[in-house]
């Protein structure tokens, strides 16, 4: 077995120890980017080495593996890569504001770091700190609202136990009023938004709330039944921004001219996007989301080099705003 190979099998068990319930093939497709027969051998190859190597069938008839026993720990050891990629994402989550989900990256830092065996921690910390010198994160405008550690944990303890959030909410007229919610999740971009729904209304729609406008939070320990239905990332997934609003969610068709289509190929403006060659060079992009603000605020950098098919409302908004002397593309 070839060097690359034999690395690439030890993290492929490395992957299977970490997930209790197991991974399945299309899970393997995925992480390694292989054909579904090049992940068939790999979890024979697997199945080989390792002793301890189970499969069973799970409750949607799809076959998973899965390592019960500690077989693979002499294999493992991290390097000086991966430990300078952790000191990169905790300063990218401190200037995001994300301060709570940065300190226990690092307590995860520190506990890798306390298990790599002396002899190998004097020669990662050298290549560590030449990683790290070589290594900058671009400054971007936006919002930087820091977000209360405290708050952050009761919010998180509320989701946990499914138990109703009190707080007090500024809106944006500058009111301040106390709110009870059913919290169902929370989406971290350039602000953090408490996604759930008033407490005396179970069939409400989810609302959002600005995290850095919550105060004086508790958890009153009240439970209340999640919706089976509602999942987090659908929900944000239906929005192109931050705000899902019913009334625009549809169909979005953008056309990029031919000096701009090579740029647009490397967006993801959506992730259900479907992108299409035009015959006469222009590059198509279809998706479905609301937000048509939060569009209209983007499509501003294509200047004129962007059209919008549909939906029509869109395309009004952003009629007025389409330059054509950007000396660049986003």
């Amino acid at each position: 077995m070839s060097f690359e190979k034999a690395r690439t099998l030890i993290q492929l068990a490395a992957m299977v120890r970490a997930h209790r319930q197991g991974v399945t093939l299309d899970d393997i497709v995925d992480r390694f980017n292989v054909a579904t027969r090049t992940a068939q051998r790999m979890v024979r190859a697997l199945e080989e080495i390792f002793i301890d190597v189970e499969s069973y069938i799970d409750d949607f008839g799809r076959k998973r593996w899965r390592m019960r026993g500690g077989s693979l720990r002499d294999f493992l050891t991290v390097t000086a890569e991966q430990t300078a990629a952790l000191d990169v994402a905790i300063d990218a989550m401190v200037r995001e504001g994300a301060i709570a989900e940065a300190s226990h990256l690092r307590t995860v830092r520190d506990t890798v770091h306390a298990l790599v065996p002396d002899t190998r921690a004097v020669r990662i910390e050298t290549d560590h700190e030449a990683l790290l010198e070589a290594m900058g994160l671009l400054a971007r405008p936006g919002p930087r609202p820091l977000v209360n550690e405290t708050l952050v944990a009761v919010v998180a303890e509320a989701i946990k136990g499914c138990t109703i959030l009190e707080f007090n909410y500024k809106s944006n007229d500058g009111t301040t009023r106390r709110r009870k919610v059913a919290p169902l999740g929370v989406l971290i971009g350039s602000r953090r938004y408490l996604v759930g729904r008033d407490a005396h209304d179970e069939d409400g729609r989810p609302k959002h709330f600005r995290m850095d406008r919550m105060s004086d939070a508790r958890n009153t320990n009240c439970p209340f039944s999640r919706p089976e239905a509602f999942d987090i990332r659908r929900f944000a997934e239906r929005a192109f921004g931050v705000f899902e609003r019913e009334d625009e969610f549809g169909e979005v068709v953008l056309r990029f001219s031919a000096a701009a289509a090579s740029e647009a190929r490397s967006y993801e403006f959506h992730p259900s996007q479907v992108v299409t060659d035009l015959p006469d060079g222009r590059l198509e992009v279809r998706f479905y989301a609301s937000g048509h603000l939060e569009m209209t605020w983007h499509l501003y950098m294509w200047g004129d080099k962007v059209e919008v098919v549909s939906p029509d409302r869109l395309r009004e908004m952003g009629a007025n705003y389409k330059r054509s002397d950007f000396p660049a593309l986003p």
